[in-house]
């Protein structure tokens, strides 16, 4: 469910463009809604504006306008919704590279502004939540492995089975109250610091 209290910020060089995005917007109850019409410094405007979401309105853009825009899209890690006249694959490519949430061409109406900002937000809280996961689950092999290679560690060195090296893991990490991976990871720096010196 999107709220309605969002605040919005938008970016638009064109005063009547600006002002159909804005009546749009607070027809649809959105009352936190900044127009900013000169993109100079735009980053530390947004820094400073801190809005929940983004519309940026592009006439007739060029491809250096472009390609600032999807640099600022990169760099904010906010929805974001592009409106603009004219595009073609490779922008309509690079605006999906960049994270733009949604890239509207021709179709700037008042009517339109609501749905495409709450498809933006949608789709960049599924977008931030995948990656989250994605995040979370290369973080998880990589502590299943390192845990494997402690637990190798501890075999060979003890003579221990895999059960006994993952039991003797576990139970240093409770008395430690750390977590298992990063026990595993001090073991296996170790390992490497007191192992065999090789030929540099």
């Amino acid at each position: 469910m999107v709220r309605s209290s969002l605040a919005v910020l938008v970016i638009d060089e064109n005063r009547i463009r600006a002002s159909i995005i804005e009546a749009g917007l607070r027809e649809a109850g959105h009352q936190l809604v900044t127009v900013i019409h000169d993109v100079t410094g735009i980053a530390r405007r947004i820094a400073e504006i801190e809005p929940d979401v983004i519309v940026i309105d592009l006439e007739n853009p060029n491809r250096d306008m472009l390609e600032n825009m999807f640099q600022l899209s990169r760099a904010v890690k906010r929805p974001i919704a592009m409106f603009v006249d004219r595009s073609d694959q490779a922008s309509i490519e690079a605006a999906v590279d960049a994270g733009v949430s949604a890239y509207v061409v021709d179709g700037l109406r008042q009517e339109r502004v609501k749905p495409i900002l709450d498809m933006a937000v949608s789709r960049f809280n599924a977008f931030s939540r995948m990656a989250r996961e994605l995040e979370e689950a290369r973080s998880e092999l990589e502590s299943r492995k390192v845990i494997d290679r402690a637990k190798g560690i501890l075999m060979k060195s003890r003579g221990l089975s895999e059960e006994a090296a993952y039991t003797l893991l576990r139970k240093t990490a409770m008395n430690q109250n750390r977590r298992i991976s990063d026990i595993a990871q001090s073991l296996v720096t170790a390992a490497g610091l007191l192992g065999p010196a090789e030929d540099e």
